[in-house]
């Protein structure tokens, strides 16, 4: 059932909550994201394999006769406020002992659990009429869904201008652990250490790839994981438990529906040490944009190969060759991104409590709350004082 935040008020534009089931009576779905990476089956794959703590709901957006005119995702759960830096914090594990729920709050989010999030237009509507429509209605329907907290969820700098509706009515702005990016407009991977990067770091770069150099790695390029998924699932899972900040947890399920569902925008690259499968790479594909989103390895021999390297030169490699200008890539693994003269690539956090009062306090200690305060790394970038 659909609940509506108008209160009998006559707008021209009014929101309901529905569910996946009610997506298909609407025409506006299958157009939904459609010049992102991650369009819209991209939200159902989601929703159909990374289940565990997520409540999927979407946001219609009606016009006066009440038909959808644009559908925006998000989804529920109980978000830990502290995660990025409650393990610093001892006075913040104290008090868990006693109560195990402080600063622990049922939070809608808008956007994507699997990546940055995106808003959506519609039928006549620029994002700029869904971001106002939303900021108006979205306090008042996360109560009624019972959420304390509301946050659009890693959201490109691009969306700045744009949010300003949601800040004029009580959201903070945060900035959340960026992506990167770097211009591979180079001829190959050599030219472009050779152009874009001082001395001292051609020379690491080189001396890194000369560890896997006398060693049988071969590199396979597909666009179906359908075969895939379970044997490049462990090498995930050893790059998740080794990860400081963690964030959704994947599921094999996803990795094969990922490229069985979405041929045309993704390519999942895997490398073998003989018949071994020792490392992958999962991309997607956007104009002349190519995305890193996530990889994997085998840490039994990944360290001392530098595997890591080997990789990335493959990589970018394949993508200058494809005509691809810029190398994308998911946040986190800063140092050696750093050292390739990526840059970050920003998104943030718009964060406010449905209580009037208690936000006031949030919005004073949000800046505080977000890991990228503590992240040495991230402020040698040259670009850094644009995230905030």
């Amino acid at each position: 059932m659909g609940q509506n935040s108008s209160g009998g008020i006559e707008e021209p534009f009014s929101v309901t909550v529905i569910d996946r089931a009610e997506l298909s009576t609407s025409a506006v779905w299958s157009s939904t994201f459609a010049d992102e990476r991650k369009d819209y089956r991209y939200y159902e794959i989601i929703e159909d394999t990374l289940r565990e703590g997520f409540d999927y709901r979407y946001f219609a957006i009606r016009d006066a006769s009440g038909r959808i005119r644009a559908i925006q995702p998000f989804f529920l759960l109980d978000q830990d406020v502290l995660e990025g830096v409650g393990s610093e914090w001892r006075l913040i594990s104290t008090i868990r002992r006693r109560y195990p729920r402080f600063l622990k709050m049922r939070t809608l989010m808008v956007g994507c659990s699997a990546g940055e999030g995106h808003l959506a237009d519609g039928e006549g509507l620029s994002a700029a009429i869904v971001a106002d429509v939303l900021s108006r209605h979205i306090r008042k329907l996360a109560k009624s869904l019972g959420a304390q907290l509301i946050v659009l969820k890693e959201f490109p700098a691009s969306y700045r201008e744009t949010f300003e509706c949601f800040v004029r009515r009580g959201f903070g702005r945060a900035p959340s652990m960026p992506m990167t990016k770097l211009n591979i407009e180079y001829e190959n991977f050599d030219r472009f250490i050779e152009k874009a990067l001082s001395g001292k770091a051609r020379k690491n770069v080189r001396r890194n790839l000369q560890a896997s150099a006398g060693e049988d790695i071969r590199m396979t390029v597909t666009d179906d994981t359908a075969n895939l998924a379970k044997e490049i699932y462990p090498l995930y899972l050893q790059v998740y438990e080794r990860s400081k900040f963690r964030f959704e947890k994947l599921t094999e399920d996803y990795f094969r529906d990922l490229g069985t569902r979405m041929k045309d925008k993704v390519r999942v690259f895997t490398w073998h040490r003989g018949n071994t499968l020792v490392a992958f790479n999962i991309c997607m594909v956007q104009g002349e944009h190519f995305f890193s989103e996530y990889v994997g390895f085998d840490y039994s021999v990944a360290l001392n190969l530098h595997l890591y390297f080997c990789v990335v030169r493959d990589t970018i490699n394949w993508a200058i060759a494809g005509g691809y200008k810029w190398f994308r890539s998911s946040g986190l693994n800063y140092d050696p991104k750093l050292h390739l003269r990526h840059q970050l690539d920003p998104v943030d956090l718009y964060v406010r409590h449905v209580s009037p009062l208690a936000n006031v306090v949030l919005k004073r200690v949000l800046p505080w709350l977000s890991p990228v305060r503590y992240d040495a790394t991230l402020k040698k970038f040259p670009n850094y004082r644009e995230m905030w």
